[in-house]
Parts: C-alpha cells; sequence; structure tokens
C-alpha cells in the first residue's frame, strides 16, 4: 500500500507541479527559443524537470526517511546535481564546473556504499564515479525532442523499480517507482507538441537517479552481471552518446557541441514522427528493461546477455552511422526541425 500511495502522490506531484512553474518560467523569460533546427513557434518554458524531482523525492523522503543510508544520499545527491541543473538552466555554466559537481556528488554516493564490483578492487570507486558522471549527462543529452527522455524514463524506471522488489530491495524499488510516476505526470505535458521542457533540472536528475540505482542494483554481484546490469537500463542512453560522439569525431567536430545528431534526429530523417520516435525508444528501453529483470531472477545467463546486449548496441551504433547529418549537400533548412542539445 505504501508503494502505491507513494506512486500516486508522485504523479500527482508532479502533474500540478507543472502549472505554476510553466507560469513562473514564462514570467521569468526561462524559455527555449524557436530558432535554428527547432520545431516549436513560440517560446516554450523549460523548468519542467522541477516538477519530476518534486515528485520522486517528497513522495520517497516522506515514506522512508532516513532509514536507508543509501537510498538517501541518492536522494541528496541527486536533489543537489537537479540544482545544479536548474542553475545552467538559468546562466549556462562551463562544462568543467558541472562535471566536477557530479564528480563530487557520485563520489558521496560511492562512499555511501553504492558501487560496481567489475575488479573487486580499488578502482572500482573510480569507475562507479565515472559512469555516474557519464550516464548522468547522456540521460541530459536524450532529452531532445518532445516526449521522449519522459518515456525513457517512465519505463526504466518502472521495470527496476519491479526488479528491485524482486531482488529484495523494497527501498530502492520505492525509489524508482516515484520517480517512474513522476515521469508518467510530467510526460502529458511534454508530449507532442510539448507545452513545457524538462530542462537539465530534470535531465539530470533523472540521469543521475536513474544511473546510481542500477547500480545499486548490481552492487556486490559477480562482473558478468555487473556489466549486463549497468548496460540494459542505461541501453538506450548509452547507445544514443556513442552515435553522437563518434559520429562528430568522424566528421571533425567538436563531441560537446551541441547539435541535432542524435538518434532521435537520425529516425526522423527516415520518416518517423515525434510522437512515433519517442513510443520507438520506449520500446527499446522496454525490451532492455525486460532483459535485466529476467537477468536478476536467474532466468537467462548474465554473460550472455552481456555478449547479446554488447552486440546489439555495436550494431546498432554502426547502422545509425549510416543515417549522416554531416553532408555537405544538405543544406541547414533541410534537416529536420528539431530541439539541439549541448552537453
Amino acid at each position: 500500500m505504501t508503494v502505491a500511495l507513494a506512486g500516486g502522490a508522485a504523479c500527482a506531484l508532479s502533474m500540478t507541479a507543472i502549472v505554476p512553474l510553466r507560469r513562473l518560467a514564462l514570467r521569468w523569460d526561462l524559455t527555449d527559443r524557436p530558432g535554428g533546427h527547432k520545431a516549436h513557434t513560440r517560446p516554450t518554458p523549460y523548468l519542467g524537470g522541477i516538477a519530476v524531482a518534486i515528485g520522486t523525492v517528497v513522495p520517497t523522503a516522506t515514506a522512508l526517511g532516513f532509514a536507508d543510508l543509501r537510498i538517501t544520499t541518492i536522494l541528496l545527491a541527486a536533489t543537489a546535481v537537479s540544482i545544479l541543473g536548474l542553475i545552467d538552466d538559468i546562466a549556462p555554466l562551463p562544462a568543467i564546473t558541472r562535471l566536477a559537481v557530479e564528480a563530487v556528488t557520485a563520489t558521496g554516493v560511492v562512499l555511501s556504499g553504492v558501487q560496481v564490483t567489475v575488479t573487486g578492487g580499488w578502482p572500482d570507486g573510480p569507475l562507479t564515479v565515472m559512469w555516474i558522471v557519464v550516464m548522468t549527462n547522456s540521460f541530459n543529452l536524450l532529452d531532445n525532442m518532445d516526449g521522449a527522455l519522459g518515456t525513457v524514463t517512465a519505463v526504466t524506471a518502472g521495470i527496476l523499480s519491479a526488479t528491485a522488489f524482486m531482488c529484495a530491495q523494497p527501498a530502492l524499488g520505492l525509489l524508482l517507482c516515484t520517480l517512474a510516476c513522476a515521469g508518467l505526470g510530467f510526460l502529458p505535458h511534454n508530449w507532442a507538441p510539448a507545452r513545457i521542457f524538462m530542462g537539465d533540472s530534470g535531465s539530470l536528475f533523472i540521469g543521475f537517479t536513474l544511473t546510481c540505482s542500477a547500480v545499486l542494483l548490481i552492487t556486490g554481484k559477480s562482473p558478468d552481471t555487473a556489466i549486463a546490469g549497468l548496460l540494459l537500463p542505461t541501453f538506450v542512453a548509452t547507445v544514443d552518446t556513442s552515435v553522437v560522439f563518434l559520429s562528430r569525431i568522424l566528421a571533425g567536430r567538436s563531441p560537446l557541441q551541441g547539435g541535432a545528431d542524435h538518434v532521435s534526429h537520425r529516425l526522423r530523417q527516415i520518416g518517423l514522427g515525434t510522437r512515433t520516435i519517442a513510443v520507438t525508444l520506449g520500446t527499446i528501453a522496454a525490451i532492455t528493461g525486460a532483459l535485466c529483470l529476467a537477468m536478476a531472477v536467474r532466468w537467462i545467463s548474465p554473460l550472455i546477455t552481456t555478449i547479446v546486449a554488447g552486440a546489439t548496441a555495436v550494431i546498432l551504433i554502426s547502422l545509425l552511422q549510416g543515417l549522416s547529418v554531416y553532408s555537405p549537400a544538405r543544406h541547414p533548412s533541410a534537416l529536420p526541425k528539431i530541439r539541439e542539445r549541448r552537453l
């Protein structure tokens, strides 16, 4: 019953908090303005992520209190990262500043006992911090089209929540349940055509919380289970970031520069609509999440899961590279009109 109440509260809080936040963003001119390759025709507020953070933190903290050190640390660190994103939404920060703050918060989570066990030695700590920082920003980059990140969040957090409960981690299951429900509450406002965007405050919060939760699920597990448990819940974001960084390097562009060259943009090139793309990404997240759940309950081998997931990621990255967005023959006006993302 506690889980149901927390999930309902998370959805309601997220859905209702959007209204005052949207008005506040419009009043303070905290908007994403049309231009370049952007599809929206009028300034769109981008404080929606705060509603997701509130919808996740408040019910979870109310239900659990401070009984679980690791969950408490994840919540506090994710809130700090969300505030960092809010500051970046208002006045863009240097990438090095953002990365430094994220590394500090990730270190705090690792020190609380959330850590991968790939090598079995001291390198696991730095590896965990690096993975959390990289994937936090990967989810941030995934927020580049209406409904995309919201859909992936709801699906991924929902399945991870079920996995946590089946692995006897109820506190983590409740946290992920509230995140999934908060994502669902936000999604109607962000479904194409979006009336509000998530902003860095939301995308960084989601990326940090999902990544730390995935790490906590495989803490103390064998290396093959750990690798699969890290890759599967972040599969969509991992493929997207890999495609973007590889294509930019091959094209001689800075990997940290914003651009309309993500997986969603490439799917748009082959004729998929915005809503269809969001559903497609959500479906992929559901499949990989289901594999993670099946692995956790020992229905499938972790080693085979790792090999299949890794091979599939490589194949997808290779195929998506073929959908070039850097052809000099194409005039910028011919490119799909969609939002850009920067690190």
